[in-house]
């Protein structure tokens, strides 16, 4: 069974940094691809970063893209979002997610089956 447990959320004024984890219980190797998405009441999911485990090419959606960087690190099973630069827009509940699915768009909630239980990030 995969566990995802998101971390590092939290308050931070506008042109704040923080930097999300995600402990995966299993090796990041296993997943195609991994992500980070958010949510805020009454709009849907989004995507907003993407990482292949098989050679780390990422790719962003457009409202985060320079600003924020998603990492991983094989050796510890773990899955980074750093923000930078954030607005009080990027506030939302954050979520990592994985999947061993070889198509879809990389960005798209639906490509993806193990989800965390989500990190609050709030921009005032």
């Amino acid at each position: 069974h995969v566990q995802l447990v998101e971390s590092g959320g939290g308050s931070v004024h506008t042109g704040g940094s923080l930097r999300l984890s995600c402990a995966v219980s299993e090796r990041t190797s296993m997943f195609y691809v991994m992500a980070w998405f958010r949510e805020t009441p009454g709009k849907a999911r989004e995507g907003i970063a993407a990482i292949y485990s098989r050679d780390d090419y990422t790719d962003y959606a457009d409202s985060v893209k320079g600003r924020f960087t998603i990492s991983r690190d094989s050796t510890k099973n773990m899955l980074y979002l750093s923000m930078s630069g954030l607005k009080p827009d990027d506030t939302a509940m954050y979520y990592c997610a994985t999947s061993t699915r070889t198509y879809g768009l990389v960005l798209d909630a639906s490509r993806y089956t193990y989800w965390g239980q989500g990190t609050q990030v709030t921009v005032s």
